[in-house]
C-alpha cells in the first residue's frame, strides 16, 4: 500500500445531522451545553442519552457514561500509564512549532484534558459525536463535534500526536481509520492507538467464544459475546484490536512500531496475598465497576440488536451476580499500538 495512493474520503466532514462544531469551536474553549444544542446532539432510547449523529456507535453519551468513563480514565493510568513512552519528548517545546495533540472518540474529555494540563504551549484538540461539557478545560484544548467515520482531511499535517482509545464499536473501518491518521500526523509524529476485542478470556488467557442462542455461564463472557455481534450488527470493527498491529506494522508511514497488551481481570478474583496479587485484586474492583457500569450503558446496544428486554435483563443479572461472587476467572484484554510517522 503506497502512502501516497491513498484516496482521500470524498465524503463532507460534516456530521449526518448537517451539524459540524467545526468551524464554531470556541476560544477559549468553555462554554455551557445550552438545553437547544442538548436537544440537537442527543436523543433517548431504551431511557439512555445517545448521541444524534451516528447509526453505528450505540452507546450512550449521557453524564451516568461520561461519570464511568471518568472513573475508566484513573484506572486505565494506574493498569496501563497515561501515554506512550516517547509521547514526552514529542510533546516538549523545541522553538520550531507549536506541538499539537488530537484526541479522536475523547469521551468524557479525561485524557485529553490530562495533557493538555501537562503540556500547557501545546494546543489541543478533542473530537466526539457529542460536545465536552467539562467546566474546568485547559485554555490550550477545545472541543469539535464530528463524525470521524466521514474523513479526517481537515485535520492533514497539523498534529504531532493522534490518540484514539476504545472507539472501534464504533468505526465502520479501523484499517481506514488507521490511513487518515498517518496523513493527519506530522513528520515525527506519534500514532497511539488502545482499544479492546469486545470479547473475554478465561484463565489462560484464551478468549472465550460463546455459540450464538447460548445462555449459560460464564455470564459476563456471554453478555460481552452479544455485545460483540450487537456491535457488528452496526457496522462497527469490533475485532479492530486484532489488527492493529498488523495495519500499523505494514503501514508505509510508520516506523518503531510497538505492541503492548494488558491482561485486566475482570474481578478481584487471584487468591492469594502477594503485593501482585493484591495490586491486580484493586483494579480488578474497579474493573467490575466499571463493566457493570458498562452492561447498563449497553442496554441500548443490546435490545437495539433485537433481543427482548426481559433476555437482557436476566443476562445482566446473571452477570452482576458472577461479578460480585469474583470466582470466575476471566480476564480483558487491552491491547495499545504505537509508532512514529516516518520523517
Amino acid at each position: 500500500m503506497s502512502l501516497d495512493g491513498f484516496a482521500p474520503s470524498a465524503a463532507s466532514s460534516k456530521t449526518s445531522m448537517d451539524v459540524s462544531m467545526r468551524s464554531q469551536s470556541p476560544a477559549p474553549s468553555v462554554f455551557s451545553v445550552t438545553s437547544s444544542l442538548r436537544a440537537q446532539a442527543y436523543r433517548q432510547e431504551y431511557g439512555r442519552g445517545l448521541n444524534n449523529y451516528s447509526e453505528v456507535y450505540r452507546l450512550p453519551a449521557d453524564d451516568e457514561e461520561l461519570h464511568r468513563l471518568e472513573r475508566q480514565h484513573e484506572m486505565f493510568c494506574k493498569a496501563i500509564g497515561k501515554y506512550p513512552p516517547p509521547l514526552p519528548e514529542i510533546m516538549a517545546d523545541d522553538g520550531f512549532e507549536v506541538k499539537a495533540i488530537l484526541d479522536l472518540g475523547c469521551g468524557s474529555g479525561s485524557w485529553i484534558m490530562d495533557v493538555a494540563r501537562e503540556f500547557p504551549n501545546a494546543s489541543a484538540v478533542a473530537v466526539d459525536l457529542v460536545p465536552m461539557q467539562s467546566t474546568s478545560m485547559p485554555p490550550n484544548c477545545r472541543s469539535e463535534v464530528d463524525d470521524i467515520n466521514l474523513g479526517l482531511e481537515h485535520f492533514y499535517g497539523d498534529f504531532n500526536v493522534v490518540h484514539t482509545q476504545l472507539i472501534s464499536s464504533g468505526i465502520r473501518d479501523y484499517h481506514a481509520l488507521i490511513n487518515h491518521i498517518a496523513h493527519v500526523l506530522r513528520p515525527g509524529g506519534l500514532i497511539d492507538l488502545t482499544e479492546f476485542a469486545f470479547s473475554f478470556a478465561g484463565i489462560d488467557k484464551k478468549i472465550i467464544c460463546p455459540p450464538a442462542g447460548t445462555f449459560e455461564p460464564p455470564w459476563t463472557i456471554l453478555w460481552m459475546s452479544y455485545a460483540n455481534r450487537a456491535v457488528r450488527q452496526r457496522g462497527g470493527d469490533a475485532d479492530a484490536s486484532l489488527r492493529m498491529r498488523e495495519w500499523v506494522s505494514n503501514h508505509p508511514a510508520f516506523e518503531d512500531v510497538v505492541y503492548r497488551e494488558f491482561w485486566i481481570p475482570l474481578s478481584p478474583w487471584l487468591k492469594g496475598n502477594d503485593s501482585n496479587s493484591l495490586w491486580w485484586n484493586d483494579i480488578g474492583t474497579t474493573m467490575r465497576d466499571d463493566f457493570k457500569a458498562f452492561m447498563q450503558s449497553g442496554r441500548p446496544l443490546l435490545l437495539g440488536s433485537g433481543l427482548s428486554e426481559d433476555f437482557v435483563d436476566q443476562l445482566e443479572h446473571n452477570a452482576v451476580v458472577e461479578l460480585d461472587e469474583a470466582i470466575t476467572p476471566s480476564y480483558v484484554c487491552i491491547q495499545n499500538v504505537y509508532g512514529r510517522k516516518k520523517h
